[in-house]
C-alpha cells in the first residue's frame, strides 16, 4: 500500500512522496513511522489510509492531514489558518540557542504564528521570559495550544504598531522573527499558495514591508549587546542587511544561510552605548 501511495504522490507532484506515504501510513495506524512493520492494518486502516493519500495527492499539506508539525525539539499542533513551520527556520533556531544569553533571558518572538520559535526556545531556556506576538486570531488559537504549560506569554498585536512593547524598551536579550516576507505575486507550491494564510506569507511588493518595521522595533527593544535574528526571502538577504545598517545602532550584521545553502536570515547585535 505504501509503494502504491508513493507512486500516486509522485504522479501528483509531491516533493517527498515516499516519506509522506510512510508518515501518512503511520498516522492512519496510530503508530510511529519506525514501527509500521508491526502496525495493525485492518479494513479501517485501509480506508483511512486511502482517504489520506487521496487528500495529499490534491496537495493538501501533510501537516494538515496529521495535525502536527515537527520543529526542532518540539512537535506543534497546526492546521488551516496558521503558517506551517518549515525546517529551514531551524537554522535560525540553532543560531539562537548558541547565543550567550543570561540564564533567565528576556526574549521576544515577533510574528510567532504557531508559536514554533517561542516554544522551542523555552525548551532551551526554561527560566526565560518569552513574549510571543502575532495579530492573527486563527494563528493564536494554535499558539495557545502549543504554549500551554510553557512560560511563553502570548500577545495579540500587529508588530508594525507604533509603541508596541514600549515597557520593554532596552531590556530584551534576544529578538527572533519569522515574518511575512515573500514578495507579492511570487509563484508558490500549491501546499503554500492554497493552504498557508496569505497574511503570513506576503510582505509587500519587495517582501520587506514587515521586516523593515521589525528591525526598527528590535533596535528599540534590545539592550546593548542584545541579539536579533530575522528570517527573509532568499532574494532579499542584501535588503535585510541594509535594513539593519540603515536603522543604525547594530554591529556584527551578518547574512546567514540555511542547511540547503540558501540565504535565509540575518543576525545582528545591538551596539553597546558607553556610559
Amino acid at each position: 500500500m505504501i509503494d502504491a501511495a508513493a507512486v500516486a504522490l509522485t504522479e501528483a507532484g509531491v516533493g517527498s512522496p515516499r516519506t509522506d506515504a510512510e508518515l501518512l501510513a503511520a498516522h492512519a495506524a496510530a503508530t510511529d513511522r519506525g514501527r509500521l512493520a508491526f502496525a495493525d492494518t485492518g479494513p479501517k486502516f485501509c480506508e483511512r489510509y486511502d482517504e489520506l493519500v487521496a487528500q495529499r495527492a490534491k496537495r493538501v499539506p501533510l501537516q494538515h492531514l496529521t495535525g502536527t508539525a515537527a520543529f526542532g525539539p518540539v512537535t506543534l499542533q497546526v492546521g488551516p489558518g496558521v503558517f506551517i513551520p518549515r525546517p529551514e527556520t531551524e537554522s535560525l533556531l540553532e543560531w539562537a540557542v548558541a547565543q550567550p544569553l543570561p540564564q533567565q533571558p528576556l526574549i521576544a518572538d515577533l510574528c510567532t504564528g504557531s508559536g514554533a520559535l517561542a516554544v522551542a526556545l523555552s525548551k532551551h531556556w526554561p527560566d526565560a521570559r518569552i513574549i510571543a506576538v502575532d495579530d492573527s486570531e486563527d494563528a493564536l488559537a494554535y499558539a495557545r495550544r502549543n504554549t500551554a504549560g510553557t512560560p511563553v506569554e502570548l500577545i495579540q498585536a500587529d508588530v508594525t504598531r507604533a509603541g508596541l512593547l514600549a515597557e520593554l524598551d532596552g531590556q530584551v536579550d534576544l529578538v527572533v522573527a519569522n515574518p511575512p516576507y515573500i514578495p507579492d505575486g511570487a509563484a508558490l507550491e500549491p501546499e503554500v499558495a492554497e493552504h498557508d494564510p496569505s497574511h503570513a506569507l506576503f510582505g509587500g511588493p519587495d517582501g520587506m514591508a514587515v521586516i523593515d518595521r521589525i528591525v526598527e522595533l528590535a533596535a528599540r527593544l534590545l539592550r546593548g549587546g542584545g541579539r536579533c535574528a530575522v528570517e527573509h526571502d532568499d532574494t532579499t538577504s542584501a535588503r535585510t542587511v541594509e535594513a539593519f545598517t540603515r536603522t543604525g545602532g547594530f554591529v556584527d550584521v551578518t547574512a546567514r544561510h540555511d542547511l540547503t545553502g540558501r540565504p535565509r536570515f540575518v543576525t545582528a547585535v545591538r551596539e553597546k552605548v558607553e556610559a
